[in-house]
């Protein structure tokens, strides 16, 4: 498959002869190449692979490193993640690991599979056996590799800057990683691993933690917050603090000095286009076109109702019609007479007719000239009404019971209807006094209806909480507090509380027998009644206070309603607020410091591990006692390396732990590494250009005689 990558391939390949090592430091953020000799490495790229597949052809490529944005518009990278070699430190997926290693070589400018060069890699210290033998028979087998020779990076980074005269020959290297971190002791300039000690925290964990508290404090951002922006802003605004205590209450008072160290990351964002006022003359043309529009509107629906007036009209002649023609019919060819016509009997042509009427005199708005007319089709109606019952027939008693129905039913909405008429001209007639007050003096109106809407809103309040809270009486007074249901009940809930605890006791002592006489069921009934206030509808007083509060939004613009019942006029929603500069930044405040502390505390993400100042500690105690003269050596020489070194305050923070724990007085220096990223592979390639590099290699036939027992012994000197 392809490789996809901005990473240029070498062209001098084959100017170096095959007597020249390559160098390669496999570290499990970043893989590095070059050859023995040179200051810096060849090729550098993330150590992860990646294999996405195009979105319209479905081939699958193979992305290593760090790849091109534009990759995105052509090939689906959400389903398929970044995948690495390492578990911890540890080399355990080779085939990835072959991925990572073809494109190493052939970015370095290897034309073919075959490498005729030695290859010095790096390692972890203490790497298992395992891993060392599938990385041997991997350069071997696939590649062709000549010799190989094993070496720790950390080692390689101190006795590195021992030649530049950072550090001296006895001392500790404290290397913090990208997954893990690590401190060696080092004696006349060689590493002394049984003494080492290391712990699973490392630069990935403080990214990891920065990212997910700036997830969770900017979760409308978490698309922007991508892997590689996190690790930028990592690097570029992180530090260590001195006292972490110290510094966490500096934020929490929010000072100006916490202020100060408060970074922004300001997002993308484009200023919305201001809104232009129209002018006075567009918003003329406006109101023109809007007149104009209601104008049509209102010939269109007088058209409507002309044409609605015109077929009732045609319909109340045709019933009338109908109705003389059956006048002039015998009684026994009605029914013959009115097969065609639909309808089965006079007197449903009769109550079609009074609909129409009425409909007709909606439609007219209420016009009175056919009253008699209606008046008689009702007369004709309810013809049986005014008959004694002793004049008709069964069949006619059943009529008259059915008339008397309905005309009761049709009085009872005529009132219902007369009522509404006369509660909406109470109403209007209200209205019209309050305008007229209002208009005599606005102030006084206002402030008139503001003070009884606070009553009335206090009062409606009072009875919810007696009614959710319970009350109790002393007085006059009613003291509303968290008393118990039954102290809130209503009379018939009482009683039926009474009914419900007593009826088992009713009985007496002995055998239960409720249920057995017919009379015990009576109970139930009489407990089924619910006279709850729960399933009651809004009472007057909240339908008079939401016309209250719609009176005084009309009247106030500045007026904010109470919270109300579901029943009162909802409160409108508030409007979106406009989006400005400030909701588009990221503000990284305590987590500049929070997150690298994980290096000193792994506790605050959950992993009950040593501190690097704690790990100091750990290592010398490990290592075998020589006086108190020697361990002053090796606090003289404490060595910083590593990516996760380079957070400002990192020297001094170390210092500070490890003087915790050492006897005062004890001289402690602790220094960086000139370059804490770059220097193990410098280092490396210093040594493969030495003389003495030929005689640490081990080759593809001393691997197959000697074995596994020789490569689990096998390591290699750094001190010349």
């Amino acid at each position: 498959m392809p490789f996809i990558s901005k990473i240029r391939r070498q062209t001098d390949y084959s100017l170096f002869p095959s007597s020249c090592p390559i160098v390669i430091d496999n570290g499990g953020s970043y893989f590095r190449i070059g050859w023995a000799g040179e200051s810096d490495p060849r090729v550098i790229f993330r150590n992860i692979v990646q294999r996405p597949r195009h979105k319209s052809t479905g081939e699958s490529v193979t992305v290593v490193g760090d790849h091109d944005p534009t990759l995105l518009k052509y090939f689906d990278c959400t389903r398929s993640g970044p995948r690495s070699a390492f578990d911890c430190n540890v080399v355990y997926q080779f085939e990835i690991m072959e991925y990572i290693l073809d494109f190493g070589f052939d970015r370095l400018g290897a034309d073919g599979p075959e490498v005729d060069h030695p290859v010095l890699i790096t390692e972890c210290p203490c790497n298992p056996v395992q891993s060392r033998c599938r990385m041997a028979e991997l350069l071997f087998e696939s590649y062709g590799v000549p010799s190989v020779a094993y070496g720790v990076d950390a080692a390689f980074s101190y006795v590195y800057n021992q030649q530049l005269g950072v550090c001296n020959k006895d001392g500790l290297a404290v290397c913090s990683g990208f997954n893990t971190s690590h401190v060696i002791p080092f004696v006349e300039g060689e590493p002394v691993y049984e003494s080492c000690c290391r712990t699973n925290v490392g630069g990935y964990h403080v990214t990891d933690c920065l990212k997910q508290l700036l997830s969770l404090k900017y979760p409308q951002h978490m698309s922007m917050l991508t892997w590689e922006k996190v690790e930028d802003l990592k690097m570029e605004h992180c530090y260590v603090a001195q006292d972490y205590a110290s510094e966490v209450r500096l934020f929490q008072n929010g000072t100006e000095e916490a202020e100060e160290k408060t970074k922004c990351w300001q997002l993308p964002y484009t200023a919305p286009p201001a809104e232009e006022q129209p002018s006075g003359e567009e918003i003329a043309k406006k109101a023109a076109i809007k007149e104009k529009q209601g104008q049509r509107l209102r010939e269109m629906a007088e058209q409507k109702r002309a044409y609605r007036i015109t077929e009732l009209e045609n319909e109340v002649r045709g019933l009338e019609f109908l109705l003389r023609q059956l006048e002039k019919v015998e009684e026994r060819d009605i029914p013959a007479f009115l097969s065609d016509t639909g309808y089965i009997s006079k007197q449903e042509i009769g109550s079609s007719l009074a609909k129409v009427i009425q409909s007709l005199r909606k439609a007219k708005g209420e016009q009175v000239e056919n009253e008699d007319k209606l008046d008689a089709v009702l007369a004709e109606k309810y013809s049986l009404i005014d008959i004694p019952d002793s004049m008709l027939t069964p069949e006619q008693l059943k009529e008259k019971k059915k008339q008397i129905f309905l005309k009761t039913t049709a009085e009872g909405r005529q009132r219902a209807r007369q009522k509404r008429f006369e509660e909406e001209l109470q109403r209007e007639r209200e209205y019209q006094l309050d305008e007229e007050k209002r208009l005599e003096n606005p102030e006084l109106y206002l402030e008139q209806l503001r003070i009884k809407y606070k009553d009335l809103s206090e009062k409606i309040d009072q009875r919810r909480r007696l009614k959710m809270n319970g009350g109790n009486s002393y007085g006059n007074h009613n003291v509303s507090g968290g008393v118990g249901r039954g102290e809130r009940l209503n009379a018939v809930q009482k009683e039926r509380m009474r009914l419900l605890t007593t009826a088992a006791f009713d009985r007496g002592k002995g055998e239960d027998t409720f249920g057995v006489k017919d009379e015990d069921w009576q109970l139930y009934k009489l407990m089924s009644r619910d006279n709850d206030d729960e399933d009651e509808g809004p009472d007057e007083d909240e339908i008079v206070l939401a016309r209250l509060s719609s009176r005084l939004q009309e009247l106030d613009p500045t007026f904010v309603p109470k919270s109300e019942s579901a029943l009162c006029q909802p409160v409108d929603a508030p409007r979106a607020r406009t989006l400005t500069k400030e909701d588009f930044q990221v503000l990284i405040g305590v987590e500049r410091f929070r997150c690298p502390e994980i290096l000193f505390c792994p506790n605050l993400i959950g992993i009950d591990q040593a501190g690097l100042d704690e790990m100091v500690g750990v290592s010398m105690r490990r290592f075998s006692p020589k006086g108190q003269g020697f361990e002053e050596k090796l606090t003289r020489s404490i060595l910083l390396t590593g990516g996760s070194c380079l957070f400002p305050g990192m020297s001094e923070r170390l210092e500070a732990g490890v003087r915790m724990i050492r006897p005062c007085g004890t001289p402690i220096r602790v220094i960086r590494a000139t370059d804490p990223i770059l220097d193990a592979w410098r280092g490396a390639s210093v040594y493969a250009a030495s003389f003495r590099f030929r005689d640490q290699t081990f080759s593809k036939m001393d691997y197959y005689e000697k074995g596994e027992d020789w490569l689990r012994r096998y390591k290699i000197r750094y001190s010349p």
